[in-house]
């Protein structure tokens, strides 16, 4: 595997294990680097911890210690630890470079890479992307966000291979040099507010991925969003617009019967079968990125004709008794939520709630008009409630867990309605991940059957 020739620093701390720390330190100590790791939650049993001090890294734990940054020249941060941490603070006012794992991978490939981010959309948009590729005859890897870590797929990347990377806001904070061949902006909502403390905080976080692009790369980015176009004038790169709303000259659009990139039809419509209108901005934004990085028009129709979808985002679960169960655990936000909603027009009983970021659902409440019942859960159920309240929702169950709120909403089902887990909140009440929500409603509902 590759090690890092040109990175600029020797002594390395380490801020927050799980999967990209792990990752980050071990390339680091493969690389010749000293490395001291800090993590708060951590123990000394850790199998992790263990290997990572017989590898020759300095541990320690229990507490963010202002003398972890002694002798230290960078700190590699877990993308999800806020940057109003004490230690991370306390390295910005020592003027420590402050950088997230995805800077390790822009060290290590220097082939192309497809850097993929939005409030909405990114997994969906980057498993088209990798899919298009692949199914035209490259060989992609894809990493970041989407659960591989950049920095251990680059290091087993080829010049010649496209990075197809999903990036969140968090990841984007914590770059120097990195620098894609081919960015994506496919929207840019409201959100992680709690992170970024302000929306331009955040906006400006989002934009920071075509911050090092020169004339000789490109920013495929969404014309249909007024909040991206007040960035565009900052891109150095060959701008190629996306739209699902009008017809472009160049880069993709689709009207009513095709899609279509510079000008060519790629497809007929009506032979995708991914749902959703939402998606169709996805859809477009990676028939951009993949024709770009050398997609033929055969693969991008193989992949449209076929994929469904990914796991957690609008993934159809199963038909029992002629109720459709969809699970989009994905859906964080209430943009997502909505997006969700509109994809279908029959009956649907929603199901909602999670982690309580102080805000209302008051933005929710046009979109529930064809919803039915609500079953909701979490800190937020009972601003949830409000919510389905003043919608006319007469249905409305409270419960424990999503697992219970499978069984409900089939209790309250009748045959051909959608039963829609799309939580619009953030699943850290109850479960460690939305993977782990989702997992746990996927099962629910292969035990009704």
């Amino acid at each position: 595997m590759k090690r890092l020739q040109d990175f600029p620093y020797q002594h390395a701390l380490i801020l927050g294990l799980a999967k990209s720390g792990t990752a980050a330190a071990k390339l680091l100590l493969d690389s010749g680097v000293n490395v001291r790791v800090n993590d708060y939650k951590a123990s000394q049993e850790d199998p992790v911890v263990q290997e990572l001090e017989k590898a020759g890294a300095e541990v320690v734990l229990g507490g963010h210690p202002v003398s972890a940054l002694d002798g230290i020249d960078v700190m590699v941060k877990n993308p999800g630890i806020p940057y109003d941490n004490s230690l991370v603070a306390e390295a910005e006012k020592r003027n420590l470079p402050v950088i997230t794992e995805v800077e390790l991978a822009a060290h290590l490939h220097h082939g192309p890479i497809v850097g993929i981010t939005g409030s909405n959309g990114k997994t969906t948009t980057t498993t088209l992307t990798h899919e298009m590729l692949k199914a035209s005859g490259r060989e992609p890897r894809i990493a970041g966000n989407i659960g591989e870590v950049s920095c251990e797929v680059a290091r087993e990347t080829t010049d010649d291979q496209s990075m197809v990377i999903e990036l969140s806001s968090f990841q984007l904070m914590g770059i120097e040099k990195f620098r894609p061949t081919v960015a994506v902006l496919l929207n840019i909502y409201e959100a992680h507010l709690d992170y970024h403390k302000t929306l331009e905080n955040y906006q400006q976080a989002k934009a920071r991925l075509f911050k090092n692009q020169t004339a000789d790369d490109y920013l495929v980015y969404n014309a249909d969003d007024p909040v991206i176009a007040k960035f565009l004038d900052d891109a150095a790169s060959v701008l190629v617009p996306f739209s699902a709303k009008q017809e472009l000259e160049e880069g993709a659009y689709a009207d009513e019967q095709y899609i279509y990139y510079n000008g060519s039809s790629i497809m007929k419509r009506e032979d995708i079968v991914l749902v959703g209108e939402h998606n169709m901005e996805n859809i477009l934004a990676a028939v951009a990125a993949a024709k770009l990085n050398g997609a033929t028009d055969e693969g991008i129709q193989e992949v449209l004709t076929s994929f469904k979808g990914v796991p957690h985002r609008l993934e159809f679960v199963g038909n029992i008794k002629g109720r459709l169960f969809y699970n989009d655990s994905k859906a964080t936000n209430i943009l997502a939520t909505s997006k969700a909603l509109g994809a279908f027009k029959q009956p649907v009983i929603l199901l909602a709630g999670g982690l309580d970021r102080g805000n209302s659902f008051d933005e929710l409440v046009p979109f529930l008009d064809h919803v039915k019942a609500m079953v909701v859960f979490g800190e937020t159920a009972d601003k949830m409630t409000q919510a389905a309240q003043q919608a006319g929702i007469a249905e409305i169950k409270k419960v424990d867990n999503v697992g219970q709120a499978a069984q409900v909403a089939f209790d309250l089902s009748g045959e051909k309605d959608v039963i829609l887990l799309s939580p619009a909140c953030a699943s850290w009440d109850q479960y460690t991940t939305f993977e782990e929500r989702g997992h746990m409603y996927v099962q629910a509902v292969h035990k009704l059957k």
